[in-house]
């Protein structure tokens, strides 16, 4: 059975469009009788927080979703990352790249029109992939240290999502390692996912249009890729993504505001076709209960009576 994860980035508390998400994911995993694993993408190691990755787990473990086996962190993983990215280089698959991103920003705007098809925001438009020696020397003679692309010759990926359906999108030659040094996270995700044999890939639909980025460099590594699906966003009354402004946001918020976990569960299964009004199931319950076909796929916005201010 495919294990399933789920890998918050400890930078803030969880709010509830984070939670309803790992719900999601805890049911698919639990529903196929697979693991659930918690991964924490702590790469950035300047707005990372210890105390963020455990209230994420601590969150979880409030609202029942059980995990399977220890929290792994990437911060630990270097190791792996670094052996991806050398056997890439080997195959002379990438290149160094001296663009800022302000620089990629306004070269992707100018390019948004071309005939290329469904391109990730922000894609790359090749600009160092020619650069020869003396073009290297001289930006890095004027102080430019290299992110490193991987070079995609403009592979176009199709993938079957579970909620989503059929997604296509042509891979820019994205950075698989920052200018810092650092690993970035199209290849960790993937070097990860890889190296814990997760089977399912449950996240936010904000990730979709990078998926393709992901799935071809698995196949270059030569790694299972794993079934997604994408969940559409959780917004607040204002049409904006959900966010702190909001009102009370986090669990710690719907609890102190008198809310049970089983309240908040409640509210996540109605928002998601798995229960009606009032039914108050069982994790067990909702676990059988558990189909893709019944998830929504719009945006659910958060009704502003659950983010009603929280008392002082």
């Amino acid at each position: 059975m495919p294990d399933g994860r789920f890998a918050p980035s400890p930078t803030a508390t969880l709010h509830l469009g984070n939670l309803r998400t790992a719900f999601v994911a805890w049911l698919a995993a639990r529903s196929s009788d697979s693991r659930f694993l918690i991964r924490s993408e702590d790469m950035d190691q300047v707005a990372c927080r210890p105390e963020h990755e455990e209230s994420a787990v601590r969150d979880l473990a409030v609202l029942g979703l059980t995990h399977d086996g220890d929290v792994v962190r990437q911060s630990e993983r270097s190791e792996l990352y670094r052996s991806a990215i050398d056997r890439l280089i080997a195959e002379d698959l990438t290149y160094p790249c001296y663009c800022t991103r302000r620089e990629v920003l306004a070269e992707a705007a100018d390019s948004v029109a071309a005939p290329h098809g469904a391109r990730p925001a922000g894609a790359y438009a090749g600009t160092c992939s020619t650069l020869d020696r003396a073009g290297r020397a001289e930006r890095e003679a004027a102080g430019r240290a290299p992110s490193l692309r991987l070079r995609s010759g403009g592979a176009v990926v199709s993938f079957t999502d579970r909620l989503a359906g059929f997604y296509e999108g042509v891979v820019d030659d994205f950075v698989i390692r920052r200018a810092d040094g650092t690993p970035a996270y199209n290849l960790a995700v993937v070097v990860d996912d890889a190296d814990q044999a997760v089977g399912e890939v449950v996240r936010g639909d904000d990730l979709l249009e990078t998926t393709p980025r992901q799935i071809h460099l698995a196949r270059l590594l030569g790694v299972s890729v794993p079934e997604y699906l994408h969940v559409p966003l959780v917004f607040g009354s204002d049409g904006e993504r959900l966010a702190k402004r909001h009102g009370a946001v986090t669990l710690e918020d719907q609890l102190a505001m008198g809310r049970t976990p089983t309240d908040v569960l409640d509210v996540f299964a109605v928002s998601l076709g798995l229960a009606e009004n009032g039914e108050q199931l069982t994790l067990d319950e909702l676990v059988q209960r558990f189909d893709v076909v019944k998830l929504p796929r719009t945006v659910w916005v958060l009704p502003q009576g659950l983010a009603g201010s929280v008392e002082p």
